[in-house]
């Protein structure tokens, strides 16, 4: 039974300035109604207002608080079981088709390989099932991308998701519901929210969820309505006694926010958890762009049912366009404990991230939050959100944190796409997984990046271990590391490069990218040196993960940090990028990696997880026994001193819920 008073008290409603067109009163290939037209006017006559106001750094609601309800025709509770449509075949298009892009979200095809004439490689069986991971979150078929809604309630983990229930590619969008005592091991419950009412018809997008004081629980999510415009709903758990969080309920009133004047239909989506402000109203943020400059949406609400837009933005930069995802937390200056979302005081720094809708990349910077105004100022601006540091700079996207109250730790989930083609996803019978949830603390040793690393419980997965103690590596050489097995890998290594060798390299104005400089094969005087993962014994693939130091003119050195996916498979339907960047390196600190692998994953964390890089790979020889591993040393000059502790690792129980596990 539903619980009967979910929410805070509820206050008087006003009208909505935005109302749905019945079921079917807009049919393909026709104009739209009236409604929509109106909107439209709504919009010309706004934007103009609007535009001005961001260049001043504010946007002014004339309309002030008001209050979106909507009714429709479905004011009953929402159906939670599993769809009963017929599962739908999987439809592939041709090359350069964008899968989510006309819906209104992120390109979901891989652009990469779009209107390339690349032939499909003749991947068998053996090969594609291979590539499924042993220990990372996935779905047991089909296609996954955002994290949604992640949080601890009552023993239990919670992970929601994306979901696709009918095919290995993107649409029909629903939300995925597991669990997990340890967030490593994981059961499959019934889907939490299906698209059956008019708001959410086109799609149960991203959404986050709030634990209120009293230990309710409120989820906010984006739905694309049946006229694909992006609204804000609300939806709650039918029971908060349950522990599993079977069912839930999706507010009558829904939908509780729509595009505000001056927004675009599609460009109002992705609220955040609520935090409480000093005025003891909870507040989120929705992400949303004016023009090309992406910006983030501040409302207040005290019932979560009624809402304030704010007057200004909490912030905005130009040329960074659609943000989507957005996040927006506070760290610690002084400890490496999580905090709760609504801290704030003089010992905090309040983190902004946003996923870029134009470039699929996650960013962050760090700033100051203004309570009072709801506004924040980043600690400098030119790596402001969206222009300066990423999360990680592989593949890992539509990322989102949570409180973890049961450990006093903040956690990162992110999305890792496919970078193969789209008939191999099919073929294999499913697309995209999670990466291992990630702890997020201020890095208080530079101060101006954040640091992220693998929960420690993935290490209840390591089993027998081997050390390698001081191995040299000459320049240009590559040395075998022995080992029962390299496809499931938990790696910690420390490089150290010859003094001398440093000492007698010639300063130089070089400028380096790990993108555009070659890769593992362009050599310097003191790089490229590092790991080669999923090798096969001749090296026909291998997948580098390494260090390049650049001494500059002044004699000062800068460290690089990159994967180099150009040889990781034979196959040509594959995405095979370089990734990377600058990772600091302090004073008396040596080099050192993490690296986690896991079949067609590859995570690597740099300098205790300054500089992190996701990298998803499909060797066809470098599998199973064929698998090895290598230190490599690329450089002219200097050689290598590594040492290495390497465990296998365990397989992580993923499997469906029966009621004799609760």
């Amino acid at each position: 039974m539903a619980d009967p008073s979910p929410l805070l008290p509820v206050s008087n409603s006003l009208e909505p300035s935005y109302s749905p067109a019945p079921e079917g009163a807009v049919s393909a290939g026709c104009p739209a109604t009236h409604l929509r037209r109106s909107k439209k006017v709504l919009i010309a006559v706004f934007s103009g207002l609007l535009v001005v106001s961001l260049i001043l750094a504010t946007i002014n609601n004339n309309n002030g608080g008001r209050h979106v309800q909507y009714h429709s025709q479905e004011d009953e509770d929402a159906s939670l079981a599993t769809p009963k449509e017929m599962a739908k075949p999987e439809t592939l298009l041709p090359a350069g088709y964008s899968r989510g892009v006309s819906a209104g979200v992120s390109e979901k095809a891989n652009v990469n390989l779009k209107g390339a004439q690349v032939k499909d490689y003749p991947w068998n069986n053996s090969m594609l099932s291979w590539q499924r991971t042993a220990f990372h979150f996935q779905p047991e078929e089909n296609w996954m991308n955002d994290p949604n809604g992640p949080l601890y309630y009552k023993g239990w983990y919670h992970f929601f998701y994306q979901y696709n229930p009918h095919a290995a590619v993107w649409g029909d969008i629903v939300w995925g519901h597991a669990v997990s005592k340890d967030l490593i091991h994981w059961l499959h419950l019934p889907l939490a929210m299906v698209a059956d009412k008019w708001y959410d018809k086109n799609g149960v997008w991203t959404g986050s969820a709030t634990i209120l004081p009293d230990g309710k629980i409120v989820m906010l999510y984006t739905g694309s309505t049946n006229e694909s415009v992006q609204v804000q709903n609300l939806a709650y758990p039918a029971d908060h006694d349950d522990p599993l969080l079977l069912k839930w309920v999706k507010y009558s009133g829904n939908p509780v926010l729509v595009p505000p004047p001056g927004i675009g239909a599609k460009d109002f989506r992705d609220p955040t958890t609520a935090w409480k402000t000093s005025e003891g109203k909870w507040r989120i943020i929705i992400g949303s762009k004016i023009n090309k400059t992406g910006i983030a949406l501040v409302y207040d609400t005290e019932d979560f049912i009624n809402y304030e837009l704010l007057s200004g933005i909490l912030h905005g930069v130009p040329k960074t366009g659609m943000w989507e995802c957005v996040d927006f937390y506070p760290v610690s200056k002084t400890g490496q404990n999580g905090l709760d979302t609504s801290v704030n005081g003089p010992q905090v720094k309040h983190v902004i991230k946003t996923s870029l809708d134009d470039d699929r990349h996650d960013y962050y910077a760090l700033g100051t939050y203004a309570d009072k105004v709801g506004k924040w100022y980043p600690d400098n601006p030119e790596i402001d959100v969206g222009i300066g540091i990423r999360y990680d700079y592989g593949i890992f996207y539509a990322s989102k944190t949570f409180y973890d109250q049961s450990k006093g730790r903040r956690v990162l989930w992110g999305w890792i796409g496919e970078s193969d083609s789209e008939v191999a996803d099919v073929k294999k019978g499913w697309a995209s997984l999670q990466g291992i949830p990630r702890t997020v603390v201020l890095d208080t040793k530079t101060g101006s990046n954040l640091l992220q690393w693998p929960v420690e419980e993935v290490e209840s997965l390591r089993l027998k271990s081997k050390n390698f103690n001081n191995i040299e590596v000459k320049a240009g050489s590559a040395v075998p590391l022995e080992l029962d097995g390299a496809t499931q890998l938990d790696i910690v290594a420390e490089f150290e490069l010859d003094r001398k060798a440093i000492e007698r390299t010639a300063e130089s104005n070089v400028e380096f990218s790990c993108s555009t400089n070659g890769g593992a094969s362009h050599r310097g005087a003191l790089g490229p040196f590092g790991l080669l993962v999923l090798a096969d014994d001749d090296l026909t693939e291998y997948t580098p993960v390494y260090f390049f130091v650049a001494k500059g003119n002044n004699g000062s050195l800068k460290t690089f940090f990159c994967t180099d996916q150009s040889r990781s498979s034979v196959a040509n339907d594959v995405r095979k990028e370089i990734y990377g960047s600058y990772v600091p390196v302090l004073e008396g600190e040596k080099l050192s990696v993490r690296i986690l692998v896991d079949h067609s994953i590859i995570e690597s964390f740099a300098q205790g997880g300054r500089t992190c890089i996701t990298s998803r790979v499909y060797p066809t020889r470098a599998i199973y026994g064929s698998a090895r591993l290598f230190l490599f040393n690329n450089a002219t000059e200097a050689g290598v001193t590594s040492s290495l502790k390497i465990w296998n690792m365990n397989s992580a129980f993923i499997r469906p819920y029966s009621n004799e596990q609760q």
